[in-house]
């Protein structure tokens, strides 16, 4: 019961074995579904051709283009679960960082924008016997990697491709549009990452003051929990990055940027098949507009937006959107309808507040959440005087 207590006290916000799960009901995962095949539909009526149709032959080209795409799909899961491997120090094996991987796909697919899984990722982590403060700093950790990715790899894909092969190839007002959303966001993401970078290696305890304060404000109070639990977070997760050797980051960071290659590549090996005189540069290069726009889609896993987005945004390539319309179902089944089915049959263990094998807290990151609370307490009493 003792060690129980401590782990509850050092890390903030965790719970204990017992404690309810969060629960995804079947129409979370009805709606994704409904959604993204209404839109396909729809598409399907205005785009469809039945001679472009007749066109084209699944013969043994296509059929092993469509082959290296599952298996495109394959190195993105690898690498991923080679992270989360690394993150906890091999303490999972391969199946249950598979089954954590699988989990964290399936929630993006059933919460709104298309980049998301990290939500849940902590109690996934947590069924599989890792503490769930230290789940915690885990996620937040594979959160900045993501960013990182994206803030990094941006710049040189923009760089290195001709700029009107990305925004200037139509002009017309969806171009126009997908450049402006682009950047706004981009510039989002760079400073979301800036705060990560400050707050997880660099000042955690001055971002994670900075924080209370501003959401001690009267208009920003209703939001301050939930930003003390990012900070004390952030803390956790600041003393365990910073033991860690440049050989464990680049480890990781290698896995990530496996992940979202090899996720990219699986468009390539479908315009190999259906579009083989395609360029393959523009096409990997264009996957990453399109996965920084659905970071802000409104749909659960970006769906109806995804398919929506790659015919009008990949068309120019094509010359018929009937074509653009096959390769993006074909592309949407590899990389999210999957993820779907297969999290459904996971989920209702992983999500059964039972965990997989015991708990062992890492004493290495643990905060004085105490103090903290003491500490945010008085501030909230001084900015209560203030306002008086």
């Amino acid at each position: 019961m003792s060690d129980e207590k401590n782990n509850n006290k050092q890390y903030p916000n965790s719970v204990t074995n017992t404690s309810r799960s969060p629960h995804i009901s079947m129409w979370k995962v009805l709606i994704p579904v409904v959604i993204g095949l209404t839109v396909v539909v729809w598409l399907f009526r205005r785009e469809f051709s039945v001679k472009v149709w007749d066109s084209i032959h699944f013969d043994a080209h296509v059929i092993v283009c469509i082959l290296l795409a599952w298996l495109c799909m394959a190195g993105r899961d690898f690498g991923l679960t080679w992270r989360f491997r690394s993150l906890t120090d091999r303490e999972l094996t391969w199946w249950q960082a598979i089954k954590v991987n699988f989990m964290c796909e399936f929630t993006s697919a059933v919460t709104p924008s298309a980049v998301g899984g990290s939500s849940l990722g902590m109690i996934f982590l947590h069924h599989e016997g890792i503490a769930l403060g230290r789940a915690t700093t885990l996620m937040m950790t594979t959160l900045f990697l993501d960013e990182l990715f994206f803030v990094v790899s941006c710049p040189i894909i923009v760089a290195i491709v001709p700029y009107d092969e990305l925004f200037g190839f139509s002009h017309t007002k969806f171009e126009i549009g997908l450049r402006w959303v682009f950047w706004i966001v981009y510039a989002v993401l760079f400073a979301w990452t800036l705060i990560l970078f400050l707050g997880i290696i660099l000042k955690p305890e001055g971002v994670r003051k900075a924080l209370i304060w501003l959401f001690g404000w009267k208009l920003l109070r209703r939001w301050q929990p939930a930003v003390i639990s990012l900070g004390d977070s952030m803390v956790a997760t600041a003393k365990s990055l910073r033991t860690r050797s440049w050989k464990w980051w680049g480890e990781v960071f290698g896995a990530t940027a496996l992940t979202w290659t090899s996720r990219y590549l699986v468009v390539n090996a479908l315009f190999l098949g259906f579009v083989p005189a395609a360029n393959q540069l523009v096409v990997f290069a264009r996957q990453f507009v399109v996965w920084v726009v659905l970071m802000v889609s409104p749909t659960p896993g970006g769906s109806g937006v995804s398919e929506w987005l790659f015919t009008e945004y990949y068309g120019d390539m094509l010359g018929n959107a009937s074509v653009a319309l096959i390769i993006a179902l074909f592309w949407r089944i590899i990389t999210y309808y999957v993820y779907l089915i297969v999290g459904v049959f996971l989920a209702p263990s992983m999500l059964s507040g039972r965990t997989a094998r015991p708990v062992v807290a890492d004493p290495e990151i643990a905060i004085d959440s105490t103090a903290a609370d003491s500490d945010i307490k008085n501030k909230q009493d001084d900015r209560t005087a203030a306002e008086k």
